[in-house]
């Protein structure tokens, strides 16, 4: 069996090679300058040879010094690197995930769902925020993956599609019954109930208004969609909401959806992770599966 019992001797004979110096050594290893001196006596007893040269004015490394020294360095060099792997292996059990609000109930729940049935151990942390938040997020490492909306610009980013969301407005029957008019005039008659102007979904229909000459006479916005919905079934005006979240309103009659002369064009959503790091987190990997 391997005798380990110059191990703890080693941390001084580092700071003496390191520093040149035993007194040095001890100031740094906070310990006194005998107890430093007897670990390297010890330490050449047990060898029987002469690890350091005595000088006027500190030490120097004999040359086996210098074998014992490289070969130490080598040893931690390796011990570090094996810790780092330990470190990325726990760390390997975390999955921390930034989407939005909207997306996070209606599109990520089902896959986490699944991902945490499949995987038990794995400690998931989610930040409901914006969709460009969450990029933001994404991009300055301090989440894993992102579910948002395709951004314009991927750069440095791997992208998994979920598919496409519509966009359409919805009332109750008997709202539009009221307004007694449909189509683009709804605009010009009805509540229109929006997200704010901080919401990426909101640019995305102000674009939609603008190529269209869109110009609604009244306005209501809120800062969820689930609020747009619950306000629509409520009869209180017209809401801008995603269709597939309003799927079951839709087949129940609570809500109807408005024909426009131009549908609001689609937009994309998926999750957005790095490819290029050392030692990707696995688990975003068996999460992207679980689509």
């Amino acid at each position: 069996m391997t005798n380990f019992d110059n191990l703890g001797r080693y941390r001084a004979f580092l700071a003496v090679s390191e520093y040149g110096s035993i007194s040095c050594a001890a100031d740094m290893l906070y310990i006194s300058q005998p107890a430093v001196s007897a670990s390297i006596k010890k330490l050449e007893e047990s060898m029987n040879t002469a690890l350091f040269i005595r000088k006027p004015r500190g030490v120097a490394l004999t040359d086996s010094g210098r074998i014992l020294y490289d070969g130490i360095t080598k040893a931690m060099a390796m011990i570090s690197g094996s810790e780092e792997r330990v470190r990325s292996l726990s760390g390997a059990s975390r999955l921390r995930i930034a989407a939005s609000n909207v997306l996070c109930k209606h599109m990520l729940m089902p896959y986490l769902k699944r991902f945490t049935e499949k995987y038990p151990n794995a400690d998931v942390s989610i930040t409901c925020t914006s969709s460009a938040q969450a990029t933001a997020l994404l991009e300055g490492g301090k989440v894993d993956i992102a579910l948002a909306a395709k951004p314009a610009s991927i750069h440095g980013l791997a992208y998994h599609a979920l598919g496409d969301i519509e966009y359409i407005f919805v009332c109750t029957p008997l709202y539009i019954e009221k307004l007694g008019c449909g189509g683009s005039d709804i605009f010009e008659h009805g509540n229109i109930m929006l997200l704010n102007k901080s919401n990426v979904s909101r640019t995305h229909i102000d674009d939609y208004y603008t190529e269209n000459k869109i110009n609604p006479a009244h306005i209501l916005e809120v800062n969820d969609m689930d609020l747009l919905i619950e306000f629509a079934k409520m009869g209180i005006g017209v809401s801008c909401v995603v269709k597939q979240f309003v799927q079951s309103e839709l087949e129940n009659g609570m809500l109807t959806e408005i024909t426009l002369p131009t549908p609001v064009p689609p937009r994309e959503t998926g999750f957005l992770y790095h490819d290029d790091i050392h030692q990707p987190n696995k688990n975003i990997f068996r999460l992207i599966e679980l689509v």
